[in-house]
């Protein structure tokens, strides 16, 4: 199963920092202020938000240079920031910060407003500026791999805990799943494997198999079995994706399994940006 999100890739080249100096950084976050004030207390535009929005994140590499050229998404996945929405406003003959806010209020409230974007980045070229708005692929709660797995092993024993139909096959509630450290290992290995090395599937370039990496790492069970997504910002909408699936939902109901390990990696100059990856046993 692959949750693809599909961009057009038009261009990579190196993206080049932003050089600003001090007014120009100031005014930059001042502005970013004024956005975040009008999203708190949105005004004059027909297309304001049902519920209060929360702020933006400043994020440096969303600031791209003036003019840029190429696919936005390119540019951005060069500077570290994979987007699943992203969106570029310009504005020109704005002197300062908030002529620049009045501006891109009058021609671009709606997106100001729009609740989907979570970050921004702003650029200044004399009277051009240029405002970045994006929402990355990871959600901004993630946290550490060790409590991901924890997290994933919660949802998982959820899932098993009620009977279900995975396509045309009917499963009845199974026994909880314990965790596996080898498990654990392999999953979160074949998940770095993928997001560095810009794949997606169970076999990897040296032709290892999900029983191959289990081995290597250690499980020494009679049965394994693998799911993977990519692109999935949170071990919840990964999971949600494999219940989806005919195939991966009747590995997390298989009853023959006792044992469970799970990991996520990401990358991102990589297609999809995270990768995940859960392994089943039975000893």
């Amino acid at each position: 199963m692959r949750h693809t999100l599909r961009f057009t890739s038009l261009c990579l080249s190196a993206l080049l920092p932003l050089l600003a100096n001090p007014a120009h950084a100031g005014a930059e976050r001042e502005l970013v202020e004024a956005i975040n004030d009008y999203r708190v207390h949105p005004r004059g535009c027909e297309r304001r938000p049902t519920q209060r929005l929360m702020p933006l994140a400043l994020k440096p590499s969303l600031a791209l240079p003036i003019g840029y050229g190429g696919g936005l998404r390119d540019r951005l996945k060069d500077s570290g920031y994979q987007a699943v929405s992203v969106r570029s406003l310009r504005v020109v003959g704005a002197q300062d910060a908030e002529e620049a806010f009045d501006l891109l209020a009058d021609e671009h409230c709606a997106a100001l407003l729009d609740s989907q974007y979570a970050d921004i980045g702003v650029s200044r070229s004399r009277g051009e500026w240029q405002v970045v708005l994006a929402r990355p692929v990871l959600d901004s709660q993630m946290s550490d791999t060790r409590s991901v797995g924890k997290t994933l092993l919660v949802q998982v024993n959820a899932a098993r805990a009620k009977p279900r139909m995975c396509g045309r096959q009917r499963f009845a509630a199974a026994r909880p799943l314990s965790w596996n450290a080898s498990l654990g290992a392999a999953a979160q290995g074949h998940s770095k494997a993928m997001a560095y090395g810009n794949y997606f599937a169970h076999q990897d370039p040296d032709g290892d198999t999900a029983v191959d990496r289990a081995r290597a790492a250690g499980f020494r069970g009679r049965q394994i079995g693998e799911n993977i997504a990519a692109g999935q910002g949170s071990p919840s909408k990964a999971m949600a994706g494999w219940l989806a699936s005919p195939g991966h939902c009747a590995n997390l109901m298989n009853p023959m399994f006792t044992q469970v390990g799970a990991g996520y990696a990401t990358e991102a100059r990589s297609d999809e940006g995270v990768y995940w990856t859960m392994m089943f046993g039975a000893p």
